[in-house]
């Protein structure tokens, strides 16, 4: 009975310095998942908003989808993309969210 007493104010007594590291320790464990997680989101995030909102008549996107078009029409939130190129006498265009654009393509001189 009295190794049970003293066992038990032993380990009330150090409880006090294993608080304070499981506080630094969710602490890191946060900071860790900010560093690794949402600010690399927050960054990805607002590349993709100032993408959008850069895009102008004339520039040739890629789509989330894989598809490759000039875009002929902006229409608010709205893009039309020119997807076939060599067809003079009919276009084919096709209406997507400005959303759905993943990258700018950079026009290459070919000279």
């Amino acid at each position: 009975m009295i190794s049970l007493l003293a066992a038990e104010t032993t380990s009330s007594s150090s409880s006090g310095g294993s608080a304070a590291f499981q506080l630094v320790f969710f602490g890191a464990i946060f900071a860790g998942m900010y560093f690794l997680l949402l600010r690399p989101q927050r960054k990805r995030m607002k590349e993709t908003q100032s993408l959008q909102s850069s895009l102008a008549v004339d520039d040739e996107v890629v789509l989330n989808s894989g598809i490759y078009g000039h875009i002929s029409l902006i229409e608010g939130d709205v893009l039309w993309l020119d997807i076939a190129e060599g067809h003079k006498e009919e276009r084919i265009e096709i209406r997507v969210s400005r959303g759905a654009v993943a990258r700018k393509i950079q026009p290459t001189d070919t000279k």
